[in-house]
């Protein structure tokens, strides 16, 4: 007899995970698979962009992350610089303006920052959320096979194999989600191609040991490249004491990982660090290949692929497992509306509609960044490639173009940007719901915390008929619609408002108007993922009518 979950999740690296905290977060049981004995023990990734924050800080686990020993540790590491080695010389820094360091000032884009956390600490956080949350995590169990479906109705079996003993089992489920890494064995099973760039180059990862206290000086930087005719690498301080990670060049035709020995890699750490009689113990090594691929499409049937086993990209930027997480936080609503049948399946084709352009400007924005880093190198560098973009906007400036938002072409509004990027298009169906700081009952909220399970409506101080308009479409299509509105004057004015009209919250920036597009008269409604899905100017004779419709039209109804 088979067992049955709504959602099969392969692969517990940070987006299998993620999606297992985001599912269950939605109150969708699942399954999650993964072939190795437990979640790495390697740090690797480290880097929490912003706008994967915000999503931490949204499932309550902003706290948790930043109370970590690396992210404490790290808390006023910021820059990146240059060296002959570690005790020598710095060679150069990167200051252009598109690089925002680990301290920008984001109080007027986000309600939260960088974090740097070693992905050891962070995927545990992830993995006892979501097991609290209900999810089942099944170590030491890969994939044997799996039927796939030509549309989203029907079920999945998959057979699945422990691999210590060898048993198998059957599970039948109605979606899976593929998070299986760059070398995915699900995407290869659907015959999904990945295309981008030729391989950048090949990595060995060396976790390591030794007291750098008196090199490293009072410097306190994110990734320190050392450029010396004995060694090309990098070295990232884990503790800025004793721990460390060195990211080393090597050539796997001629220097195969395995004539790494430890030997030979304490002499590298030396080499980096510019200490011939440094001590050294190596924790860990880990070969890795940087390049910049995407999957040509993200999802087939029922079968959905996230995080490396979609796109692939080199480490400049901290993109790629940010970019695994919010593809994780985008699908998992949608999935839970579908179950809930609060939507038709025809909202899970937005899924590749949205990620893949938005993972493809990602991917391209991560190359041109390890393409400029050589620059480093020279006192009077020449300017950086035109094409690259702020960072600020690939955390925050994308626009997703799909079924799931009703984008209404206004002149000026960035509708016609080049690929995913809209950086100026305020408020615009498609765009991240802006960050704006409110007053709720006398306490600063964020307009980013009002967001997460529902549909929110977010009305100017004349948007009373919207927001009764909102109760009234939600009761009308069972869907929940929190509805707010926003004016410049003081909660006393508004005591005693009837609840229909809306929760009132003070905007005392008066920063309503240019962060949304829409002035008094206004409305916009906002995705349960954050996202903008439509807006308009006033309410019109039938405001519920005119909800309704976009409610109906966003869910795919």
């Amino acid at each position: 007899m088979s067992e049955r979950t709504p959602v099969l999740v392969v692969g517990a690296g940070l987006a299998g995970l993620a999606s297992a905290l985001f599912l269950t977060w939605h109150g969708v049981p699942c399954q999650v698979v993964e072939r190795h004995r437990s979640i790495s023990g390697h740090p690797r990734a480290r880097g929490i962009h912003p706008y994967a924050m915000e999503l931490m800080r949204t499932a309550g686990l902003e706290e948790a992350i930043r109370s970590t020993p690396s992210a404490l540790a790290l808390a006023g590491n910021h820059g990146v610089i240059a060296v002959q080695s570690l005790a020598g010389a710095q060679i150069g820094a990167l200051r252009e303006a598109y690089f925002l360091d680990s301290r920008p000032d984001l109080d007027s884009l986000s309600p939260t920052g960088w974090c740097l956390c070693h992905q050891d600490e962070y995927e545990p956080i992830l993995l006892q959320r979501a097991l609290a949350q209900g999810a089942q995590v099944h170590f030491g169990t890969e994939l044997v096979s799996f039927t796939a479906q030509s549309d989203g109705d029907g079920e999945l079996t998959a057979v699945l194999r422990e691999r210590e003993h060898g048993t198998t089992r059957t599970v039948r489920t109605r979606f899976l989600v593929a998070a299986d890494g760059p070398a995915s064995t699900v995407r290869d099973r659907l015959g999904v191609a990945t295309d981008g760039t030729p391989t950048l180059g090949h990595y060995l990862n060396i976790h390591f040991e030794a007291d750098l206290v008196q090199p490293l000086g009072d410097r306190r930087f994110i990734m320190c490249y050392t450029f010396n005719p004995a060694i090309r690498g990098a070295l990232m301080p884990l503790d800025n004491a004793h721990r460390w990670l060195l990211h080393v060049i090597y050539d796997p035709a001629t220097e195969p990982p395995e004539s790494f020995t430890p030997q030979r890699c304490v002499e590298l750490v030396r080499l980096a660090a510019g200490l011939s009689d440094l001590s050294v113990r190596i924790i860990g090594v880990l070969p890795w290949a940087a390049s910049g691929r995407v999957a040509g499409n993200f999802q087939r049937g029922n079968v959905f692929l996230v995080g490396d086993a979609a796109h692939v990209m080199p480490p400049s930027g901290a993109f790629g497992s940010n970019t695994g997480i919010a593809d994780a936080y985008n699908l998992s609503w949608k999935i839970a509306a579908v179950l809930a049948g609060r939507a038709g399946p025809g909202l899970l084709d937005s899924y590749d509609a949205e990620r893949r352009p938005v993972a493809d400007g990602t991917v391209t924005q991560a190359v041109l960044r390890s393409r400029d880093r050589p620059r480093l190198l020279h006192e009077t560098p020449a300017p950086p490639d035109p094409a690259i973009v702020p960072d600020s906007t690939v955390w925050f400036g994308w626009r997703y173009r799909s079924g799931a938002v009703l984008a209404e072409p206004v002149p000026g509004d960035g509708c016609d940007a080049p690929g995913p990027w809209a950086p100026g298009a305020a408020g615009a169906p498609g765009t991240r719901a802006a960050h704006l700081a409110l007053l709720r009952s006398g306490t600063q909220v964020s307009t980013v915390d009002l967001f997460g399970r529902d549909f929110v409506l977010l009305a100017g101080a004349n948007g009373a008929p919207w927001c009764a308009a909102a109760r009234q479409a939600g009761q009308r299509l069972g869907v929940p619609v929190r509805a707010y509105r926003l004016t410049s004057g003081t909660l006393s004015d508004h005591a005693g408002t009837d609840p229909a009209s809306g929760e009132p919250l003070m905007d005392p920036t008066g920063g309503w108007p240019a962060r949304y597009g829409v002035g008094a008269d206004g409305a916009v409604l906002v995705r349960p993922d954050g996202v903008v899905a439509w807006r308009a100017g006033r309410a019109g004779t039938d405001p519920a009518g005119t909800l309704s419709t976009a409610l109906s039209t966003v869910l795919s109804r």
